[in-house]
């Protein structure tokens, strides 16, 4: 009751966060002041759907007022158990109704989970795993996210729309993508996310989360890699998060699981392109890329290599990456079989796959299958250029001339 007394409670959040420090008396009264009715209006600002929200007291973003207030937070329950402090926070923010799953009628038009986000990055920054587990308990069982991402990997893909965008809104701004987050802890919280599920859930909870959406509406694109050829503004999110995975940051996750996982994706929600695959892997990073074909080769799959290598030259030819990345990568895989025959057989099957999709390709040309982009003759001009260059920057290893010039 002592801050009423104070008019206008004309503190900024950042002088209260200090004054929090001075003693446990005056602590002990910030805690109960911020859960009052009055504390509440003062401090939890509300205004999250103006385009460029105005600055609240002291001139600063609401964001920045977030991060103040889980500052404050932080400091004023400093010497609570980990249960106990949540539950205040909860209590503290129950009223914000842009801060749930389902509370806003315009997410997409809200900074509420974005605020959120920074307001628990600042709280729990510095807490020690096991106590940042509790955290993820606390949000999945006061949402029951469980049972509704349960809903969204269990149901036809685009059947729960809206729940899908619900869910991907707030696991990226609650949880991944706080401003000024480090790798480690979106590393921390995507395995969190993740984990619970059978891999084919894990897939299909990536591709929310990750994949692309509509620029109309926000809703999950399903049919982008089966339709056709994609670019890769639709597949960064998804290389991103398979990099972050991959990294060392990511501890629970082994290479065989990526792996396992990217070929998991590659089928959501029906087999994919293989050009989009082949995309996905050149922006998922050379080690991905690599230890993905070389375990195609290890398991005898040189048919499914040479198709993928064929369209890793097709997509650098395509969208202006060096061939000779293609070539050396070729010959790294290639060192992986335990036999002349088999690597023989890889390269049979390469200049095969090539001669096919050629052929494929003209006979759609001359069959005159025409779009309005004049799609199959832009193919076969691509394909004819990166059978070129691919085997151009062949001949330049083969001659011991590495530095190719166009």
């Amino acid at each position: 009751g002592g801050f009423r007394s104070v008019p206008g409670f004309a503190f900024a959040v950042k002088d209260i966060s200090t004054l929090s420090m001075v003693s446990k008396t005056i602590s002990g009264l910030l805690v109960h002041y911020i859960s009052t009715s009055a504390g509440s209006r003062r401090l939890l600002l509300q205004d999250f759907h103006r385009p460029e929200p105005p600055a609240p007291r002291g001139g600063a973003s609401i964001l920045e007022h977030y991060r103040a207030l889980g500052l404050l937070l932080k400091r004023c329950t400093l010497l609570l158990p980990t249960r106990d402090r949540l539950k205040y926070v909860h209590k503290v923010l129950s009223g914000v109704s842009c801060f749930k799953l389902n509370g806003c009628a315009s997410p997409l038009h809200c900074l509420g989970l974005q605020c959120y986000g920074v307001f628990l990055q600042i709280l729990t920054a510095g807490w020690d795993e096991l106590e940042c587990h509790r955290v993820f308990n606390f949000l999945w069982e006061l949402g029951n996210l469980a049972r509704k991402v349960q809903t969204v990997v269990s149901s036809k893909p685009g059947s729960a729309r809206r729940l899908e965008l619900r869910i991907r809104l707030f696991c990226r701004a609650v949880l991944l993508f706080s401003p000024g987050s480090r790798r480690s802890d979106s590393a921390f919280w995507l395995t969190r996310i993740l984990k619970p599920w059978p891999m084919v859930n894990q897939a299909r909870l990536l591709y929310i989360i990750f994949g692309p959406v509509s620029s109309r509406d926000g809703h999950v694109v399903w049919q982008k890699m089966i339709e056709g050829p994609t670019d890769e503004s639709s597949l960064k999110g998804l290389a991103d998060a398979i990099k972050l995975l991959y990294g060392t940051e990511a501890r629970e996750w082994t290479a065989d699981d990526v792996i396992s996982l990217v070929d998991e994706l590659s089928v959501v929600p029906q087999e994919w392109l293989m050009e989009n695959n082949a995309r996905l892997l050149l922006l998922s990073g050379n080690s991905i890329c690599f230890t993905f074909l070389a375990s195609k080769a290890v398991n005898g799959r040189a048919v499914e290599l040479a198709r993928l290598m064929v369209f890793m030259a097709l997509v650098c030819e395509k969208d202006l990456y060096c061939m000779d990345w293609a070539v050396k990568m070729m010959q790294k895989v290639c060192k992986v079989f335990s036999t002349a025959l088999e690597r023989n057989n890889f390269l049979q099957c390469l200049e095969n796959t090539f001669a096919h999709m050629l052929m494929d390709t003209l006979q759609a040309v001359l069959a005159g299958e025409r779009d309005e982009e004049d799609s199959s003759f832009l193919n076969l001009f691509h394909l004819v250029n990166a059978q070129a260059n691919f085997h151009k920057e062949i001949l330049y290893m083969a001659m011991g001339d590495n530095s190719s010039s166009t």
